[in-house]
């Protein structure tokens, strides 16, 4: 059976791991700390904070912005729940945006639209790796007129002035929009490195802080911290030196920071990143060659004039096809041992949020991606060989279901 996205555990990782089992230290410390300081030295950006999520990253963003009730946060309607989940979390209300039908990303025209007086923070989803329009975001939040409708609520969104952009990078680490890399795009970018990402660390996150120059990112990263970590003033790391024992709890916080073992992972892992986008590239350019050939094959956009993608997930779509025909070629892939996935089911399809009056009819081009898209496996082990044994199983599949 080819599995669809694998993590890369070889020697290398299981020595690290085994190195910091036996250091003495296994939670939040100097692995963790060092893995924080390669994230910024490769994405660009002044302060990185690894936490235990990417959803933790993002919420705890929204609650040090103070957004909360009565406040209101746009979003894509195609993405994974977590983009949402996080808004509901804080008590805010989500603002879904239909997306492109080119490229899955969140439609820009759409977005001034749905800004109110009440719009706290737009959160672009990178799917697949590939980066939204952030020229076209960044500059909307800019506007004159979008300014000027903008209250805030407390101090720090008083002193942005303006809508927060918040990139959801889950898919994207090493994308590249305009030259510059993924990460340092926005006001802050938000990355996974959950067990099936390019970059994992079996379960984690990290959060990117890019604010304007008037904001203190040293400040945030220390209030981020300690907000990570029940609110306490010290980590255990500090706690640890000399005579340092005694702490305080500011507020009442959350418990979602990085450990160490999960850090030595992705400090191995961040050394060798760009080889492992390069063999995915690889498997990107020989899926677009080889099934590109064909009509009914959409393949999607992954280099563009101005942007690189990650090639995190390779999203086929089947030309004029139907959902009850799409599943049953998901079905038959499965079959000839290849697995495969779907990216995703967008929110308003999902009980959760047609409970909350989200309607899938509003978003026909999300729900029309939706049910034309298959995900190929792409991982760094996949040989040539067996990305033709998945192209042939698409073929076929495809051949007996539609013709």
């Amino acid at each position: 059976m080819i599995p669809f996205s694998p993590p890369r555990i070889d020697p290398k990782i299981v020595d690290e791991v085994s190195k910091a089992l036996t250091s003495g230290w296994i939670t939040t410390g100097p692995r963790t700390k060092k893995f924080e300081n390669k994230i910024a030295n490769y994405c660009g950006v002044p302060k990185v904070l690894c936490v235990s999520s990417a959803t933790a990253g993002m919420e705890l963003i929204l609650r040090h912005m103070g957004i909360g009730p009565g406040d209101e946060v746009i979003i894509p309607a195609y993405t994974y729940c977590a983009t949402a989940n996080v808004v509901c979390h804080t008590g805010a209300t989500p603002v879904m945006i239909d997306a492109n039908e080119h490229d899955f990303n969140i439609n820009t025209d759409l977005i001034k639209k749905a800004i109110t007086s009440r719009t706290k923070a737009i959160i672009a989803v990178d799917f697949a790796g590939l980066p939204c329009d952030y020229d076209e975001i960044n500059d909307l939040v800019q506007d004159p007129e979008v300014k000027q409708l903008f209250s805030a609520n407390n101090e720090k969104q008083e002193k942005l002035g303006r809508i927060m952009v918040m990139s959801d990078a889950a898919h994207s680490m090493g994308g590249i929009y305009y030259g510059t890399t993924v990460g340092s795009l926005c006001d802050v970018s938000v990355f996974s490195f959950h067990a099936v990402k390019n970059l994992t660390t079996a379960e984690g996150g990290a959060i990117c802080l890019n604010f304007p120059s008037e904001f203190d990112v040293d400040q945030i990263y220390k209030e981020l911290n300690t907000l990570s970590l029940h609110g306490q003033s010290k980590d255990a790391f500090a706690k640890s030196q000399k005579g340092a024992w005694e702490y305080d709890v500011l507020e009442p916080g959350y418990k979602c920071n990085m450990t160490d073992i999960l850090a030595s992972i992705g400090l191995v892992e961040i050394d060798r990143y760009d080889e492992d986008l390069n063999k995915r590239k690889e498997i990107f350019d020989q899926y677009a060659q080889q099934l590109g050939k064909h009509d009914w094959a959409i393949i999607p956009p992954y280099e563009t004039d101005v942007k690189i993608s990650s090639y995190h997930v390779f999203a086929l779509r089947i030309k004029e096809v139907s959902l009850a025909q799409r599943n049953e070629i998901i079905q038959k892939i499965f079959d000839q041992e290849v697995s495969v996935n779907v990216h995703f089911k967008p929110l308003p399809l999902l009980t959760a949020y047609k409970k909350r009056g989200f309607d899938i009819g509003n978003y026909p081009i999300a729900n029309s991606l939706f049910e034309s898209e298959i995900s190929l496996p792409v991982y760094f082990d996949l040989s040539r060989e067996q990305v033709s044994q998945v192209v042939e199983a698409v073929k076929s599949s495809v051949k007996s279901v539609i013709g």
